[in-house]
């Protein structure tokens, strides 16, 4: 997401946000939130509150929205340079196509990055 046009502190202030473009994310799945340019990097962790239903302010859209809650800011943002030079996160869709709104990862993925922002795991605690 643009910083410029949406920033991701504004869904920690807000607490939940109507995410639209949100495809079939089901609820409790988890979202890495990334800012476009100037930043270009992964920022938060939110988590889909809802499963998706229709956009309530285009009733003549197909176009499904969730619900998004705000979990936690990263410690450390990671640029997009960054997970490009990492051969573990290397082959994410959303590194060859930035542009696009959903990219999915898998767990070992998911791990890799949150050891790269500086979230590590604690034995018997669930990583966010």
């Amino acid at each position: 997401m643009n910083p410029h046009q949406y920033h991701w502190d504004t869904l920690f202030v807000k607490g939940k946000e109507m995410w639209r473009g949100a495809g079939a994310r089901p609820e409790g799945d988890r979202v890495l939130c990334y800012h476009a340019a100037p930043e270009r990097a992964l920022y938060a962790i939110a988590e889909v509150t809802r499963d998706p239903y229709p956009d309530p302010h285009d009733r003549e859209s197909k176009m499904m929205v969730a619900d998004l809650r705000a979990m936690e800011r990263l410690p450390r943002q990671i640029t997009l340079d960054e997970l490009r030079n990492n051969p573990s996160v290397r082959k994410v869709k959303f590194l060859k196509n930035v542009r696009l709104i959903i990219s999915l990862v898998t767990d070992e993925e998911y791990q890799e990055i949150l050891r790269m922002a500086g979230i590590v795991a604690t034995p018997g605690l669930p990583l966010p």
